[in-house]
């Protein structure tokens, strides 16, 4: 597929079919990178995406328990006298 690429002021702008921003499921926020000789275009990340789902998981599996909790109350001297809370 062919597209042009429309000058509008001081900006340069890729017109993109509706039908590939569909199959592609592109939103209004993208990421956008040159990666060696070409634009590619992707949905944005979105940092916590998949957490609850794998929060969810780790409960199942008893996989949710700190594992430090013995080390929280056993505070050195430094961290019972200069430390600040």
């Amino acid at each position: 597929m062919k597209t042009k690429i429309i000058k509008t002021g001081n900006s340069l702008f890729i017109r993109i079919p509706k039908v590939l921003l569909e199959q592609l499921e592109l939103t209004d926020e993208v990421e956008i990178e040159v990666v060696k000789d070409r634009l590619v275009i992707r949905s944005k990340k979105h940092v916590r995406q998949g957490w609850e789902a794998a929060f969810r998981k780790m409960a199942e599996n008893k996989d949710d328990l700190l594992l430090d909790k013995d080390e929280l109350f056993n505070l050195s001297s430094w961290d019972a006298k200069e430390w600040e809370w």
